[in-house]
């Protein structure tokens, strides 16, 4: 009699515990009850998306959500027309989260549609189009890095993403769509695979003087003993423009390890903001010269003897922050358009060509 008694306690123990945590109670509903059709929620890949990789074929992680008032029946995926998958044994039925990995994505525009159906028949059904592009190809010998900023901030080359700080926008571009800069804001990129001993950076940019000073592209080592306020000017460069009475001079300084080297070239230099215009800006180093171009014209150059890269593994675009700040070259409200890096010194007929290529 024992025996039986501690599991007859063991059973009502057990009932109880599963009635204490039952979450929802199951209330019997008939078809005629089942009034709302399935809803459906697309959460990856959404209307637009641009899918960009360094693969021509890439798996592809659809995320989306089912609810039904009553229960969710089966779900149905489809890529282009085809059926990819179907769903129809669920955790939980009335509310469906899930991922579902199509391993072979190819190039081109594609039509996801998802189609809900619930116990009594009722279905919903919704559809994205998205796009994978085909991987970006380098357009000049030695080009690390191209961000054309039509829409994102990804480098195409590596497909990498930057750290966004502050809240940075996009306008009208010399193609396209540009960055365009805010207080406070600016994109920090990782450096791998973008320093070599030749360097040059190339891009349009559209001057809005207002504050008066900003940073404009920054390479630099940190500097370790004003980190609030940091101006480390030994390695890297710094890339950046002041007032001028009513113009903005574009100044590059670069450091060889054990100094800075100027290159400003005055009045050659200055940008008018009033002119609401775009210049092409160029800046090219090597180991023994460094120079500044201005739609494609030399606006300084001179003898240099090298740049040191030790410690400069971010690059900031828009501002001199976080490694360039003690003089005020914060956030740059101006547009860039066509960032493009070179693992090699430009001369002056190549700077114009790309210059040519890509003005209206």
């Amino acid at each position: 009699m024992k025996k039986y008694k501690i599991w007859t306690l063991a059973l009502v123990w057990l009932l109880a515990g599963c009635d204490e945590s039952y979450i929802d109670d199951i209330v019997p509903v008939s078809p005629g009850e089942d009034t709302e059709p399935p809803e459906v929620v697309i959460n990856f890949p959404t209307e637009g998306t641009q899918i960009r990789v360094t693969e021509d074929v890439t798996p592809l992680d659809i995320s989306f959500e089912v609810t039904d008032d009553i229960e969710v029946e089966t779900i149905r995926l489809e890529l282009n027309g085809s059926e990819i998958a179907t769903y129809s044994d669920f955790l939980d039925f009335r509310r469906v989260i899930k991922t579902h990995r199509y391993e072979e994505l190819g190039n081109g525009a594609h039509e996801l549609t998802i189609t809900a159906t619930d116990l009594s028949g009722k279905t919903t059904t919704e559809t994205v189009n998205f796009e994978k592009i085909e991987p970006y190809t380098p357009v000049y010998e030695g080009e690390t890095f191209y961000a054309p900023f039509d829409g994102d901030f990804m480098d195409l080359v590596s497909t990498q993403t930057p750290e966004v700080t502050g809240n940075p926008g996009f306008g009208d571009g010399i193609m396209n769509r540009a960055y365009r800069g805010a207080a406070n804001a600016h994109l920090v990129y990782p450096t791998d695979g973008l320093l070599q001993d030749e360097f040059s950076a190339v891009f349009w940019y559209h001057v809005n003087g207002d504050p008066d000073r900003a940073g404009l592209l920054t390479i630099a080592p940190p500097d370790e003993d004003n980190p609030d306020n940091q101006n480390n000017r030994t390695g890297g460069f710094r890339l950046f423009r002041e007032a001028a009475g009513p113009m903005q001079r574009i100044k590059l300084n670069v450091g060889n390890g054990e100094a800075d080297n100027w290159f400003d070239g005055g009045e050659a230099a200055d940008v008018d903001p009033s002119a609401n215009e775009w210049v092409h800006v160029a800046i090219t180093i090597s180991q023994s010269q460094a120079a500044v171009y201005i739609n494609g014209e030399v606006v300084s150059q001179g003898d240099f003897p090298g740049i040191d890269w030790t410690g400069s593994d971010i690059m900031t675009v828009g501002s001199g922050a976080p490694r360039f700040t003690e003089w005020g070259h914060l956030g740059d409200a101006s547009l860039f358009d066509e960032l493009r890096l070179f693992s090699r010194y430009l001369n002056q007929a190549e700077i114009q060509a790309i210059m040519a290529a890509e003005m209206p």
